[in-house]
């Protein structure tokens, strides 16, 4: 474990929340993109396919965005182990605030005929990359400023971010969808909320403007030449245990934000504007509910949380499915929040987790190759691989939920092999070594 000096709490909780808003700000350029591939994209952008190939081809292009992150982690995580955690902050914002703009001013199919879905593609890709270089920018900065004892409480900053953001970017779809015909919405109103990542990136880049580099960064007397070779070289165990532990937070969170939107809309015949309601109700306990398992995790420990999470999400995913497939709000809403309490007990905690299984020198490229690897195990393919199979099944589509536990039972194995790393049990491991 590498000791750094911690820093006094009002000024870890204004870097907390600084890292919060940054986190939120390009996840809600990422979330856009997939509420809209489950809304409008497919006829919009591949308006030649059947509806079910037009809303894959379009879940297609937001699963480009999970391959391109784990680059994006190389390409930062380089830069962050080599020049600081602070420039990762910087660049991976402007680079995702521009291409999430630049999505809403691109002209359809009808437009510019295939053009249209090559750049739609390029731009996603854009932005899965500079997502890449966040994570592990934002949740470094404040793990290593933060005390031992509460590392995990402070992490979760940044783990509130995706809530937040997937509850801006929805709330804006949601208003617009509500106050908009469904010729107007598909004319320009879904680009509406493409157009407002702008604003938000200005925010976010002066937000971030004042952070103090991070101290574990700065005690760093030797740092790694080519930090990624280093961890294939001697993580690459690790990274593969941590993306596949990973990976059921992914699957979960996407299942129920991303393919269950399309799935409700469309074969169920829910509105729009119901699914959207319930998806956020549920993100938005999922927020709240944040610091309190992050500080379970201090308490107890990382690896029990992910273990207990990955056990609940095991439990939990048919009867998610089968009140999902009712039809009726409130199940629907009961369906969606249970997995993801299962999906924050692991994912709270991750944030303290992954750093702490790193060594310093490596550690920003380590913990988000780990982290954005398990986005494509869990992420890229959940929501291509679930509208595939409810086409296949009747009103129940069972084969999601099997799907679903398959991953959660992978993931279950991954954190059993994956050691503790909590300060307070790790000094106490070791006293009863050095004693026995």
């Amino acid at each position: 474990m590498h000791d750094v000096r911690t820093v006094r709490a009002p000024s870890m909780l204004r870097l907390a929340t600084a890292s919060l808003a940054g986190t939120a700000i390009e996840f809600y350029d990422f979330f856009v993109y997939g509420t809209a591939a489950a809304l409008v994209l497919g006829p919009l952008f591949f308006p030649t396919f059947s509806p079910v190939a037009g809303t894959l081809a379009a879940f297609g292009t937001f699963g480009v965005g999970f391959v391109a992150r784990p680059l994006g982690s190389v390409l930062f995580g380089h830069i962050g182990d080599r020049r600081g955690r602070r420039p990762v902050l910087v660049a991976s914002l402007l680079l995702t605030g521009a291409s999430t703009v630049a999505v809403g001013c691109v002209p359809t199919y009808d437009s510019i005929g295939v053009a249209a879905p090559v750049l739609l593609l390029v731009l996603r890709f854009l932005q899965g990359l500079g997502l890449g270089g966040e994570w592990g920018g934002a949740v470094l900065l404040t793990a290593e400023h933060a005390p031992a004892d509460r590392r995990g409480l402070w992490s979760s900053f940044p783990q509130v971010g995706p809530a937040v953001g997937f509850v801006l970017a929805n709330g804006v779809t949601l208003v617009l969808a509500a106050s908009l015909s469904e010729a107007q919405f598909a004319q320009w109103g879904w680009r509406v909320p493409f157009w407002a990542a702008g604003v938000l990136a200005v925010v976010g880049l002066w937000l971030r403007s004042s952070l103090a580099e991070s101290p574990g960064f700065l005690e760093l007397d030797d740092h790694a030449r080519v930090p990624l070779a280093e961890v294939v070289r001697g993580h690459w165990r690790l990274v593969l245990l941590t993306a596949g532990g990973l990976a059921v937070g992914y699957a979960i969170f996407y299942a129920v934000t991303t393919w269950s939107l399309a799935y409700a809309t469309e074969r169920l015949g829910v509105s729009r504007t119901v699914m959207l309601a319930c998806i956020m109700a549920a993100v938005v306990v999922k927020g709240a509910l944040t610091p309190v398992a992050a500080l379970l995790g201090d308490r107890y420990g990382r690896r029990p949380m992910c273990l207990a999470g990955c056990s609940a999400a095991t439990v939990w995913m048919f009867p998610m499915v089968a009140l999902l497939s009712t039809g009726e709000p409130l199940l629907m809403f009961a369906g969606i929040l249970g997995a993801l309490l299962a999906f924050i007990t692991m994912f709270a905690i991750v944030a303290a987790y992954l750093p702490e299984l790193y060594e310093p020198r490596v550690r920003c490229t380590g913990a988000a190759v780990g982290y954005n690897l398990g986005g494509v195990l869990g992420g890229a393919l959940t929501p291509i691989v679930a509208t595939a199979l409810a086409e296949q099944g009747g009103r129940v589509p069972w084969g999601v939920a099997a799907y679903l536990t398959a991953v959660a039972l992978l993931s279950l194995g991954c954190f059993a092999l994956l050691p503790e790393t909590r300060p307070a049990r790790v000094k106490a491991v070791r006293a009863e070594a050095a004693a026995g």
